[in-house]
This record gives C-alpha cells, sequence and structure tokens, in this order.
C-alpha cells in the first residue's frame, strides 16, 4: 500500500481576476473550489493512474468534511482523524497577470490526534510506501519528519520526503527511497544559486553522499534532473505547452516517479513518468488526468 501523509489539508479556493488591483473591490470571472495539500495531491494523481493507496492526515470543522467529501467524491481513499477543535484551512489562490496565494495557518493538532497517526503509520510494513510532503503546522514537533522515518527505519518500506532545509536533511540519515527538492529549495540548503540542469547535478550528488537513495530535482520550466540510486544521472527539458497552473505540479511529479517505479523499477521510467505527471498537471487548470500524462509520455 502506498500511504501518503498531509499534516494540514486545506481547501483550496481558486479565483481568476482579470486584473488584481491591492486595496480596491476585485471581482472574479472564475472560482474552483479543490481539496488540497501536497500529499492529497500525490493521492489524486496516483488514483488517476489507477494506483491504489490511502491518503491520511487531519481534518478539521466544516472544511475538513469537505475536503475528504470532495477528495473521496474524485475517487481518493482517505483515513483522516478528525480533530475535535478547529478548522480545516482554506487556501486562496488568486490566478491574474500572476500567482498569488493566501495559505492560512490551519487548526492546532493534539498530542492524542499525532499519536494516532503515527500508529496509523507504525502499521506499514515491508513493500509498502509512505509518501510526507509538505510544511509541518506550528503546533507539531519539528522534528516529526525525521520521528516517522526513524520509526520506520528497517522495516522495508519506501520513504518518499518531499521537504525543504533542515526538514530534508535531518531525514537524509534514514537513507529515504527519493527525495524531491525544487533547484531553489536545493541552492537555499548549499547557499548558492542554481538555475541551469548541470548546475543542479552536483548538489544533488551531496544529497546522495548523504544517505538519499535517489534525488529529484524539479525546475519549472528548466525541466528536471535525477540522480539515481545506481549512480546514474538523468536529465531533461521541460515539455513544451502552455501552463495554465503551478499547483501541484511538484508533487505530480513526486506521483508520476512513484507509479513510474512500482510499474517497471527503472530509474529512466520513473523519472519520465515523473516528468510527463508534472508537466501535465501545469499544462491543466486541474491535476492531470491518466490520459493527459501518458500522452505526454509518449512525446518525451
Amino acid at each position: 500500500m502506498i500511504y501518503t501523509v498531509t499534516f494540514n489539508p486545506a481547501l483550496d479556493y481558486a479565483m481568476g481576476v482579470k486584473r488584481l488591483e491591492p486595496g480596491m473591490t476585485n471581482r472574479s470571472y472564475y472560482e474552483q473550489l479543490l481539496p488540497g495539500g501536497k500529499g492529497l495531491n500525490v493521492s489524486t494523481i496516483l488514483t488517476n493512474l489507477g494506483i491504489e493507496n490511502t491518503a491520511l492526515g487531519f481534518i478539521a470543522g466544516f472544511t475538513g468534511k469537505e475536503i475528504k467529501r470532495r477528495f473521496e467524491e474524485s475517487g481518493g481513499h482517505s483515513d483522516f482523524i478528525e480533530l475535535k477543535d478547529g478548522i480545516s484551512r482554506i487556501n486562496v489562490k488568486i490566478k491574474s497577470d500572476e500567482e498569488t496565494e493566501i495559505n492560512a495557518t490551519g487548526p492546532d493538532i493534539d498530542k492524542d490526534s499525532l499519536d494516532m497517526l503515527m500508529k496509523k503509520l507504525s502499521k506499514a510494513s515491508e513493500g509498502d510506501t509512505v509518501v510526507i510532503s509538505g510544511s509541518i503546522p506550528p503546533s507539531l514537533p519539528d522534528s516529526l519528519y525525521s520521528d516517522i522515518l526513524k520509526m520506520l527505519d528497517g522495516k522495508g518500506v519506501m520513504c518518499v520526503v518531499d521537504a525543504t532545509r533542515e526538514l530534508l536533511m535531518k531525514v537524509l540519515c534514514y537513507k529515504p527511497f527519493l527525495v524531491k527538492p525544487n533547484n531553489h529549495e536545493l541552492g537555499e540548503i548549499f547557499g548558492v544559486n542554481l538555475t541551469t540542469r548541470e548546475e543542479v547535478v552536483p548538489y544533488a550528488k551531496k544529497l546522495s553522499e548523504r544517505g538519499a537513495r535517489n534525488v529529484l530535482v524539479s525546475m519549472a520550466g528548466e525541466g528536471a534532473v535525477l540522480v539515481a540510486e545506481n549512480g546514474e544521472v538523468i536529465a531533461a527539458p521541460a515539455p513544451k505547452g502552455n501552463v495554465k497552473n503551478s499547483v501541484g505540479a511538484g508533487d505530480s511529479m513526486v506521483a508520476g516517479f512513484i507509479a513510474g517505479w512500482h510499474e517497471k523499477h527503472t530509474a529512466e521510467h520513473a523519472f519520465k513518468m515523473g516528468v510527463a505527471s508534472g508537466s501535465a498537471s501545469a499544462f491543466s487548470d486541474v491535476l492531470a488526468t491518466k490520459d493527459e500524462i501518458l500522452d505526454l509520455y509518449s512525446r518525451l
């Protein structure tokens, strides 16, 4: 089983505004409401590709119920923990000449609820995959990523981590199967500015040397780079297309890589599926469908 973890899921409320004018009343020409959060995005793409998975995480209040309803209505399977207090967040995505996001903080997560999540994750066993992504809410310990990987260490569980800075660096000693920083996040770790695929390679190798089995670096319009477990370096430019929505593209790349690996167990196929999935979502108004992903894959 593949488990995704979203500590702080949201309702993503996207609004199109022809021209955003701060300090003025702005009217939208379209609205869209979708379940959001990095782990939920990964689950959605996996589900679209026909791969069984379970989304874990915390929901609260009427917005939490709506996240669950919309996610499962679209075919997803969840095992959320419902918090007693607070409401799940609503994140506002304003699409105009530029994309502007306003992300809420979300509810506090109590220790009993966290213990329930850890108990669910502790049941993962050999052959399972656990995907952990996104920021840690302020009410949770900042050691949570490493706590989870330490708990799963030695159980034969494939761990996938999409996180930044210290969250990422602290888990490398547990040899995660896959980490996926983007080029800006990778540069922040080492204090450099990385703009080309060639520049990314030596720093991706540094993460590999510190324990990551596969390092996948997304670079938006510049494409992607993979430093695979066997030392192979695979790089590709971004496919050509009209970018409509960047939200969830990186998560789609993670899901595509996982799907490709489970299908053929080769780095090349997994990488191509990752690139196709990430780009297909960027070229779509919502997260990509299976047909959109496979069509783009066939053209890589």
